[in-house]
Parts: C-alpha cells; sequence; structure tokens
C-alpha cells in the first residue's frame, strides 16, 4: 500500500481519464495481488512483460529501490514511448523500458529474481522460466482468451511450483508464446 501512495496514478493515465485515475474498477486491486505474490524486495532485478503505460514498473522501483532494478518490456511501439516519458519524468533510474516480445525475455539482463507478465498467456513461457534465479518467483495470468487463474510459480532446482491465486481476465499476451494473432482478432472484433 505505502509504494501506491509515491507514484501519482494521474501522470499514467490519458489526459481525458484522470478524473478516474484512482476508481478501484480492478485495476488497481489486480496490481496489488500481483506486487504482494511477487514479494519484491530490496535490490530485486525484475521482468516485466507487458510495459503498459508504465504505472507498474514505477511501483516496482520504490519496491526494490536504488539498488533494484525493473526492466519492462512491450511489444506495442506507442505503449512503449508512454512508459517511457512516464518513468523517465519520475527520473527512476532503475526502470529500463524496453521494446519487443517480452515473452522471449532480455537475455542481457538474466536471470532476474522475479517476473511479472501482465497479460494472458497459454502458459508461462520457456524462455522466462530459463531466465529466472533459482529460488525466484514468477506471477502469471495463465489460461484461455476468457478467463486466466494468476499464478505465482517459485523455481526449486529448475521446476515451478504453483500457487493458485484466483480468477483474472487479462487482454492477452502477443508475441510468440501469446495467442495466435487470428484467435486474438477474432475474440476482440
Amino acid at each position: 500500500m505505502r509504494v501506491f501512495t509515491k507514484v501519482p496514478r494521474e501522470n499514467f493515465v490519458p489526459a481525458s481519464l484522470r478524473a478516474h485515475a484512482y476508481d478501484d474498477h480492478s485495476l488497481p486491486s489486480t496490481i496489488m495481488i500481483m506486487l504482494q505474490a511477487l514479494d519484491l524486495q530490496s535490490g530485486d532485478k525484475v521482468l516485466e512483460v507487458g510495459a503498459g503505460s508504465g504505472y507498474q514498473a514505477a511501483l516496482m522501483s520504490y519496491l526494490v529501490g536504488i539498488k533494484g532494478k525493473v526492466v519492462t518490456i512491450d511489444v506495442i511501439p506507442e505503449l512503449v514511448h508512454f512508459a517511457r516519458c512516464n518513468t523517465e519524468d519520475l527520473k527512476l533510474k532503475q526502470v529500463q523500458v524496453l521494446e519487443g516480445d517480452g515473452a522471449e525475455g532480455y537475455i542481457e539482463e538474466a536471470p532476474y529474481d522475479k517476473i511479472i507478465i501482465t497479460a494472458a498467456c497459454p502458459l508461462i513461457p520457456e524462455p522466462l522460466i530459463a531466465q529466472l534465479k533459482d529460488g525466484g518467483i514468477i506471477v502469471a495470468p495463465v489460461g484461455d482468451l476468457k478467463s486466466q487463474t494468476m499464478v505465482k510459480a517459485t523455481k526449486v532446482k529448475g521446476k515451478l511450483e504453483l500457487e493458485f491465486l484466483g480468477n483474472f481476465v487479462f487482454v492477452p499476451l502477443m508475441g510468440k508464446h501469446g495467442f495466435e494473432e487470428k484467435i486474438y482478432q477474432k475474440s476482440y472484433a
């Protein structure tokens, strides 16, 4: 809860929605659940798949502190630009915003202490599991296009131990380990 007071939510939404920036239409509650499950510690190196506006990366930056690092990746260029501007405006030097297929991870900064996926995925992508430290945690909404289960996966001796945190609905993960583009277009047309 303490980091929510440090990051001005209104800076991370379009101007037309700023009056509703603090309304809880599941987004803040979902972020809180995911961040709590991620169990971020000072000094952690985190990979976020799905930068969005950069809001969650900003929150995580306060939790990992100045010795930590948050690498956030999005496949949508406009969101990358928006997230980069938002995190730079707050002078969050420990946040790196990248454009690319986040489900492939970012090997240059691996291994990660924690990984968070902010889009529905059919399975936790293998490249992300490979880039997670032993003892690390991945939090991801796993399921189909209509419903997902929030999964907290802890890597123990190379295998994932799973904990299920409830049902959610997220936008689909795009890219090599996401949903097929035709399915995505059909379900949201």
